[in-house]
Parts: C-alpha cells; sequence; structure tokens
C-alpha cells in the first residue's frame, strides 16, 4: 500500500493506493500540531501502517515557521566586517509610496550576530586563513551563553571555497555537539551573499523544527508498526527521504503546492494534455504555475515573508484567495478578499465552528454553488443561516443584497487568480490562450469556468477527486535533487569543457549519495546554465542536453542563449556583444513506475435532480450531478453542478462537460 498525506491550512488530505484501488479523504487539519492531523486522517481512512510500504508526506511546517516567526534561537557566523548583512540586504524599496515601510525582520537578532576574521576571494584564493585560536576562545564561549538551537555560518565568498566554512563548521560541531549547523555551500553554494546569508540563516532557522516533527511523527508510525519507505516531498517537485530532509530542511518550504502540480501533470497526461495553467485554490491561498511540454518550470529563488531563499522552486505564484479567505471593506470603502483567512479553527462561517466572519465558501453557499447538504460527500453538514448573516454587515454597508455581495465577492475573487495568471503567464511571455486550465482543490473547479471566460481560455481540464490532488502528486513524486553552483566562465572556446567537467563531477556525487541513501536503478540528468551578456546585471535561465555535451560547441552555446534572450526580452542582443556562464543548476531523478488510474470516489448520498444558483443577479435552475455517476463519454450542458466527495464543478452556461477516457472532466466552451 502507498499513502500520500498532506497537511493543507484548512483540510488535511490522504490518498491510499492498495492493489490499484483507490481511498481517499479528507480531514479537518490541526494547525498547532500538524501530524495529529496527519493521523487522524489514517484513522479516518481505516488504514492499518504495518500494511504501508511507500508513505510519502508535505506539509507547511517549514513555511510557517518562518511566517509566525516559530522557529528556533539561532546564531548567525559571518566574514569580519559584514555582520549587518542580513539587516542591511538590498538598496529596494518594496512599498514606494509607504511612509512607514520597513524591511523584512530576518530570523536572527542582531546580538545573535558573530563575526570570524577570515578571507577568500571571489577566486577562491585564501587571503586570511581562519585561526582554530578564534573559533575556540572567542567564538565558543561566546555561542554557549547564548543557548543556540541552530547555527548558521555564512562566510565571505565560501561558493568559490568552502574550505573555511568546512572548518568552523566541524570545529563547532566538536565542541557544540547538541547544536545544528547549517552552512551556506551546503544549501545555496551560489554567488550574491545577501540572498546565501538569508537562506542559510533561515535554513538553520526551520531546521530543529523540521527534525522535532519528524521525529514525532517517525516516533508515532514505529509505534504503529510502521516498517514502510518514509519520504518528504521538497519545493522542487521531487521527493527524498527523510533522513536526507534533516539535512537541508529548506527544501521542504512549498512542498503542498509543488505536489499539486505534480499531481496535476500526471493526471492531465492521461488525457494527452502537456501545455498547462494549473491553479490550486485550497482553504488559505491560491497557487498557480505555467507547464510547458509536461515540465513546470524551475525558479532558482523564492521569498517567504519578503526573505529570499535560493533553492530551487517549481514557479509557482500564490495570491490570497483561498475557500477560508476573509471578505472585508477597507478604510476606503472598497470589497476586498483575502490575504487573511479563517483558516481550520474557526473556518468559515458556514461550519458552525464559531467563525462569524464571512469566506469566499460562504458566498458560494449563498450563490447557491456548493450546496450545504453535499460537502465533502454529505460528512460535513453546513449552516446557510450563518453564511447569510455573516453577510449582512457587508451588504449593508454596500447598500445591496446579501446573495449581491456573495456575487461580488466570488467576482473579486476570480480578478485577483486572474492576474496571478497573467503573472506565469503574458509577463513571460506566453498566451494562456493556448494552454488548457487545469483547477483543483476543494475550491478550484467552482471558479475553473468563471476564471477561463475572464482569461480567454476556451478548455478546462478537471482531474477525478480534484480537492485532493496534491496528497495524489506525493506518490506521483519521483525521487529529486537540484543543485546550483556559481561557475563564472565566459561564453569562448573553453566554456564547452568546463561544463562537461563540471557535470561529470556532479554525476559522480549523485550516484554516491542516491546510493546511500537507498535509491538505485537508473537515474535521470539535466543540466541548465544562468547565462547573460557582459554588463548586464541578471542573467537567464539556458536548458541544455545532457546527452550532447560531448560534441558541445561555443556556437551552440551561443545560439541556445540568443534563443532564449529572444524569448524572454524580444531581442537576441548585438551582434559581437560578448557574453558569460554564471551558475549551472544539475538536477538528478530517479522516476518511479507509473501511477494506477484514478477514478472519483463512488457516493451513496441521495441528491434532488436540480437546485437554484445565482447568475449574473438571477435565480436559475441548475442540473445535479454526481461526479462518480459520470462514465466515459457521459457529457452534459450548463447550468449545472457536478458533486464529488472532495469538490464540487461548476458549469456555467455556455459550457459542456464530458468525462473523458482518461477519467478526467473536459469543459469546453459551446460557442
Amino acid at each position: 500500500m502507498r499513502v500520500g498525506i498532506e497537511v493543507g491550512g484548512t483540510f488535511t488530505d490522504l490518498v491510499a493506493i492498495d492493489d490499484g484501488q483507490v481511498r481517499v479523504v479528507k480531514v479537518p487539519s490541526t494547525p498547532r500540531s500538524p501530524d495529529i492531523g496527519a493521523f487522524n486522517a489514517f484513522g479516518a481512512a481505516g488504514l492499518d501502517p504495518t500494511t504501508v510500504t511507500d508513505l510519502v508526506h508535505g506539509s507547511t511546517v517549514a513555511t510557517n515557521a518562518i511566517l509566525e516567526r516559530k522557529g528556533a534561537p539561532i546564531a548567525f557566523i559571518t566574514t569580519a566586517g559584514f555582520r549587518d548583512i542580513l539587516f542591511m540586504q538590498r538598496h529596494d524599496r518594496r512599498n514606494i509610496y509607504d511612509l512607514k515601510y520597513q524591511k523584512p525582520l530576518p530570523p536572527v537578532r542582531r546580538r545573535d550576530c558573530f563575526e570570524i576574521a577570515e578571507r577568500i576571494t571571489s577566486s577562491g584564493e585564501v587571503i586570511a586563513p581562519i585561526k582554530e585560536s578564534d573559533i575556540t576562545d572567542i567564538l565558543v564561549p561566546a555561542l554557549r551563553q547564548g543557548q543556540y538551537d541552530a547555527i548558521a555560518i555564512c562566510l565571505l565568498s565560501s561558493y568559490a571555497s568552502a574550505a573555511h566554512e568546512i572548518i568552523l563548521k566541524t570545529i563547532l560541531e566538536r565542541l557544540l555537539p547538541d547544536v545544528h549547523i547549517t552552512c551556506s555551500h551546503e544549501v545555496a553554494a551560489e554567488f550574491r551573499e545577501f540572498e546565501r546569508a538569508s537562506t542559510a540563516s533561515l535554513s538553520a532557522y526551520v531546521q530543529p523544527v523540521i527534525s522535532r516533527y519528524l521525529d514525532r511523527f517517525e516516533h508515532t508510525l514505529r509505534e504503529a508498526g510502521f516498517r514502510g519507505h518514509f519520504n518528504i516531498m521538497q519545493s522542487n517537485g521531487g521527493r527524498m527521504p527523510a533522513a536526507a530532509m534533516r539535512r537541508n530542511a529548506i527544501t521542504a518550504l512549498l512542498s503542498g503546492p509543488a505536489a499539486g502540480v505534480v499531481g496535476a501533470i500526471r493526471q492531465a497526461a492521461r488525457s494527452q494534455r502537456s501545455n498547462l495553467i494549473t491553479f490550486d485554490m485550497g482553504g488559505t491561498s491560491t497557487d498557480v504555475s505555467l507547464v510547458q511540454n509536461g515540465e513546470a518550470s524551475l525558479a532558482p529563488e523564492t521569498e517567504v515573508d519578503g526573505l529570499p531563499i535560493r533553492t530551487p522552486v517549481l514557479d509557482i505564484v500564490t495570491v490570497g484567495a483561498g475557500g477560508g479567505s476573509l471578505i472585508w471593506i477597507d478604510d476606503g470603502g472598497m470589497l476586498r478578499v483575502g490575504p487573511r483567512s479563517a483558516g481550520a479553527d474557526p473556518g468559515p462561517a458556514c461550519y458552525g465552528r464559531g467563525g462569524t466572519l464571512p469566506t469566499v465558501t460562504d458566498a458560494h453557499v449563498v450563490r447557491g454553488t456548493i450546496r450545504p447538504d453535499a460537502f465533502l460527500g454529505g460528512a460535513m453538514k453546513l449552516d446557510t443561516e450563518a453564511a447569510h448573516l455573516a453577510f449582512a454587515d457587508i451588504a449593508a454597508r454596500l447598500g445591496v443584497s446579501v446573495r449581491e455581495a456573495a456575487a461580488a465577492a466570488i467576482k473579486l475573487a476570480v480578478a485577483n487568480i486572474v492576474r496571478a495568471m497573467q503573472l506565469v503567464s503574458t509577463e513571460r511571455g506566453r498566451d494562456p490562450r493556448d494552454y488548457t486550465l487545469l483547477p483543483f482543490g476543494g475550491a478550484g473547479p467552482l471558479l475553473a469556468a468563471e476564471i477561463a471566460d475572464e482569461i480567454g481560455i476556451r478548455e478546462i481540464l478537471v482531474p477525478p477527486n480534484p480537492g485532493v490532488i496534491s496528497a495524489l502528486g506525493l506518490l506521483s513524486a519521483d525521487y529529486v535533487k537540484v543543485q546550483g553552483v556559481t561557475r563564472r566562465q565566459a561564453l569562448n572556446a573553453e566554456a564547452p569543457a568546463m561544463l562537461q567537467s563540471a557535470f561529470a563531477t556532479f554525476q559522480e556525487q549523485a550516484k554516491q549519495e542516491f546510493g546511500a541513501l537507498g535509491l538505485d536503478g537508473a537515474l535521470d540528468y539535466s543540466l541548465e546554465a544562468d547565462m547573460r551578456f557582459v554588463g548586464q546585471a541578471f542573467e537567464i535561465p539556458v536548458a541544455l542536453d545532457t546527452t550532447a555535451l560531448t560534441s558541445l560547441r561555443e556556437a551552440d552555446l551561443a545560439a541556445r542563449f540568443a534563443e532564449e534572450h529572444q524569448r524572454v526580452y524580444l531581442h537576441g542582443g548585438e551582434p559581437g556583444r560578448k557574453a558569460e556562464l554564471v551558475s549551472l543548476r544539475f538536477g538528478v531523478r530517479r522516476r518511479l513506475d507509473a501511477m494506477p488510474e484514478v477514478y472519483e470516489r463512488p457516493s451513496n448520498m441521495e441528491r434532488p435532480p436540480a437546485t437554484e444558483i445565482v447568475v449574473d443577479a438571477k435565480v436559475v435552475p441548475a442540473r445535479i450531478q454526481d461526479a462518480a455517476d459520470l462514465v466515459t463519454g457521459d457529457s452534459l450542458t450548463g447550468p449545472a453542478l457536478i458533486e464529488g466527495y472532495s469538490s464540487t464543478i461548476w458549469v456555467p452556461p455556455g459550457w459542456r462537460a464530458t468525462r473523458d477516457a482518461g477519467a478526467n472532466i473536459l469543459l469546453q466552451r459551446e460557442d
């Protein structure tokens, strides 16, 4: 049996596959102890942990530790003269009209930042050796007084030579054996000192939190008799054993959204769709990503709470527009949706758990696109009266009816998501009309058609069990490692040889590391070079064919760079202008066997033939269809609700829904 458990902000999702049979469960998350929600899902599914051979887990533990500032007490050690690098940051101003603007606070106090006398140049040359006496006699006593749980080390130019960081870490591990130590060259071996320092400090900040979380999780699993493989999802779209995650917790930062994209890609392939715009609308946010030719783009860097993290992540844009996002009126009298959320506790007003503020879910209940008796297949009854009461104040302030206020809130949520889709498509040289929209998450299929109408997309593909696609993606994910290193090299006749040598070194290291983790089998490799014209401030990634590296020539590199430069900037550069390679990004993947087909979870609840829904301020009748009863080739036209266990699909007038041969539901415009 293979099990995927994804902990979201509102619900914890479980998908279990046993001999081709699929079990799907959603239970409320437990934000204070996410592992409790995970094991509640185990119990609700009736699983015996002793029969589970493969368990993959994704959660927001690392992200929440940063956002809520609940990480471990840490110290930061850097080269003498650079103590304030985490506080000076970059000379930019995100909100230029905010008179009270302040830079985001790092996870370490200034008094906990320490310096060590040493210096290495950008070429890796040692010009000021590190002294062991400075470490043992001065630094260690100060660190002991601080009683830190973790230490982040980021020395100048350690991306070029890690020698001094290794010396410092070795001595500290000997003298402070109970403290987690993170070196910048281990988590971000790339140039740009502030980004590297930020990544190292945040990694150290969440490392003890992740370690304690994994300890509790594994302890509970062992007590229950689990003896299978325990893997954690990473932000790069791949899984790794929990043992590897203990050494680099920052890679698990956005594991939930990444798993959703992986699951969406795998399921879309069954319907021969490879160019997608995916959007995962859960309880607290919506995550949008663009997929080209069956591959999601990797971004070399992301941000959490305004702080940069230099680790490869799937290129995902997040907006605060989830099912639990609060609807409110700002000081100027404008209606707003998010970013604050009702979360799992108390949740939307209609959940009947004490929430009184209106949310997007309440708006759907008022509009009629969520039927109170059909939520989670009828397992959870919603309070319609509470949803109406939650909108009463907003409706009064706007001078409209409750239904009109709810409809306006939904339109605003649609607009927020459309803007996120433009960020990953039109603003990056892609026309969204050339893509299939793939919604998932509990709330995604409810808004998909309205979003498609706004952005000009004419085809929507909804997977079975869309509310748990992230959990399915956990099981679909291959074992993946992505590593970036800075290698400055002019684009000349020597560049191909440098690439070949660096790639061969990475291949050997990857084979050894995967072998040590027990991940035997064939490995696939990838290589990306960050390139730019000399004098440019930023570089663009250029994917290279690893099977043709031995025959790669300078002219081939130049042509690939010009091609990508043309796509991004609409020009290939001035003739004769010199270019350079800046950093390399290596990837290794151990692929898993194909997943079995997944069908909609059957439902035994009775449904009326029709319901009433508010469309453009008018009440219209809409057909009700059980998603599990739609077989291949079945079709229906809107207005209609297709209700499943984990989500509901809203098919507006002018759209047709058909169950295709890949078990997905295809929505297409009729005109």
